[in-house]
């Protein structure tokens, strides 16, 4: 049997885009000899809808779309849906997969194991499946199953999530095909551990596995596609293209299949599935331009970078704003990076509009000397520019804090937070480097001076990241010990051999910060545990690590 691997892109609730995308890759699959088309998980309404799944109209329009896809469809195929289930207690509907062919639903299979960690919450919406069963088609016994499913083999898993295993529950049924539809965001280093997990559940049980992930961004969340197929002795013997919509066959008879190129390593994979995020977001959205306010930093000329490749240069407006303390260094460098991009820059200076608020206020500020008020004021000032052009103009404002700026705090609410999409928020400041490196890897497009210098927010005179924060080398441990590790400051002084006191510091101030982040722009995930919903923390709290 030959089996196409149809990777798109979903939008979530377009249930025209998405059956109309479904049908054009099963012409293809079907023009090019496949027997089967596999499609993801959800892909009928997109992936993850959240509590779209609340409302009836949603589930109906939903079921519609599939109901019309069946006689449509010129090849059998599977396909992620929502369906209902009768039961007088419990979850009305479920995660399904359903096997269309002859122009009609031949067989459903609901999700067993739903996720309740980091993005999921599944089981809030969705009833389990009570059992697995395997379907009989074109000579082979199909074993059906929905991501997570996949995830709970205990013979990878040091210390498996749920008693029960659906993969091995369909080998005892006799199982001859594994197929598993899924819709895994990605994460830094996840798709290797995605890769052996798969190929050790083939190589075990001796079947060939098809896995077909869905690929593009969904507000936060960024699918990397990679769907690959796997001989029963754990070779990958078909992959799709990481990142972008994606048709591959496999031969289950002759174990051979089509392999496409991936990205190079672990950082050109951070840097496409950024650009992904960032595109999608702005597409799915209904924008078309995006503009960012250019300091001459760092973290801004990455984020234009990013932008440019997202959405293109002519969609792109810097916006320079220097106040009386910006470096004429910076000044230069965010005009040679917009050059060098090919973006439109603007330029609105803020003294004026800022010596007139220290004006404003001094009645109420007296005699008390200039502090971080003053530094956050010029912040909100340029915050303020950018949502007038934004609502001017229409575009959406990129905000550029990264990751370990964020984590302590060490930004202004309504100032350098303010924005539309945070693209760099998951993104430690280390990594921030390696990207702009990476992005110049052909020719200088961030100048060398912006990558070079210490990084400061320019907001008194002579000020450096340093003064407030320790070195980035240090503080990256730190964050990524206590965030996505979930290590004690305790453990993380001994393990680096870092002062304690420092590292309970950094620990206090992620915490201390949270409002702040409950305020900040949606950002891009690329971590294993990132700031927003996948990582709910309290703001009201007591408990000091």
């Amino acid at each position: 049997m030959k089996i196409a691997l149809a990777q798109f892109n979903p939008t979530v609730g377009d249930f025209a885009g998405n059956s109309a995308r479904i049908l054009s890759l099963a012409a293809q699959a079907k023009q090019r000899g496949a027997d089967l088309a596999v499609f993801s998980e959800l892909c009928v309404c997109g992936y993850l809808p959240q509590d779209l799944l609340e409302r009836p109209a949603f589930i109906e329009r939903n079921q519609r779309a599939l109901d019309a896809l069946a006689p449509q469809m010129p090849l059998p195929a599977i396909v992620g849906f929502v369906g209902r289930v009768n039961h007088s207690t419990g979850k009305s509907i479920a995660n399904k997969a359903a096997l269309l062919s002859g122009g009609r639903i031949v067989f459903e299979q609901s999700k067993m194991l739903l996720p309740t960690y980091d993005v999921f919450d599944e089981s809030r919406y969705f009833r389990p499946a009570e059992r697995q069963s395997v379907f009989s088609f074109a000579g082979a016994n199909l074993g059906i199953t929905i991501c997570e499913d996949a995830w709970n083999d205990k013979n990878f898993w040091s210390k498996p999530l749920y008693e029960r295993d659906p993969i091995a529950e369909l080998v005892r049924q006799g199982t001859t095909v594994l197929i598993n539809i899924s819709a895994s965001p990605y994460t830094i280093d996840k798709r290797a551990l995605r890769r052996d997990m798969l190929c050790a559940l083939a190589q075990t049980h001796g079947r060939a596995l098809i896995y077909v992930n869905q690929v593009g961004g969904n507000d936060t969340l960024i699918f990397d596609g990679g769907s690959m197929a796997i001989t029963p002795d754990g070779k990958i013997a078909a992959q799709a293209s990481a990142f972008e919509e994606d048709l591959v066959l496999f031969d289950t008879a002759s174990g051979q299949g089509e392999i496409h190129a991936q990205p190079a390593g672990e950082l050109e994979y951070a840097y496409r599935a950024l650009i992904t995020g960032t595109r999608d977001y702005v597409r799915k959205c209904g924008f078309r331009k995006v503009l960012i306010g250019l300091s001459g930093g760092i973290d801004s000329a990455v984020v234009a970078a990013l932008a440019v490749e997202a959405v293109g240069r002519e969609n792109v407006l810097g916006v320079s704003m220097p106040s009386p303390f910006s470096s004429e260094g910076s000044r230069t460098d965010a005009k040679k990076l917009a050059e060098n991009l090919g973006i439109e820059l603007l330029t609105l200076p803020i003294t004026e509009v800022f010596e007139t608020y220290c004006k404003a206020l001094r009645p109420a500020f007296g005699d008390r000397p200039m502090d971080v008020t003053e530094e956050n004021i010029q912040a909100r000032i340029r915050g303020n520019f950018l949502m007038a052009l934004s609502n001017k103009f229409g575009s959406l404002v990129l905000s550029t804090g990264n990751k370990s700026e964020l984590a302590v705090g060490y930004c202004t609410l309504y100032g350098d937070m303010a924005g539309g999409l945070a693209i760099i928020s998951d993104v430690p400041k280390l990594m921030v480097y390696e990207l702009a490196n990476f992005i110049n890897r052909e020719r200088e497009l961030i100048p060398r001076s912006t990558i070079e210098k210490p990084p400061s927010a320019e907001l008194r005179p002579n000020q450096t990241d340093l003064e407030s924060l320790p070195p980035y080398d240090v503080l990256d441990r730190i964050l990524k010990a206590y965030i996505e590790e979930v290590r004690s400051p305790d453990e993380i002084a001994a393990h680096f051999g870092f002062d304690l006191a420092l590292v309970r510091d950094i620990a206090v101030r992620v915490d201390r910060a949270e409002y702040k982040r409950k305020q900040a722009a949606p950002g891009l995930k690329i971590t294993s545990r990132a700031f927003g919903f996948g990582r709910p923390f309290p703001i009201a709290q007591k408990f000091i690590p």
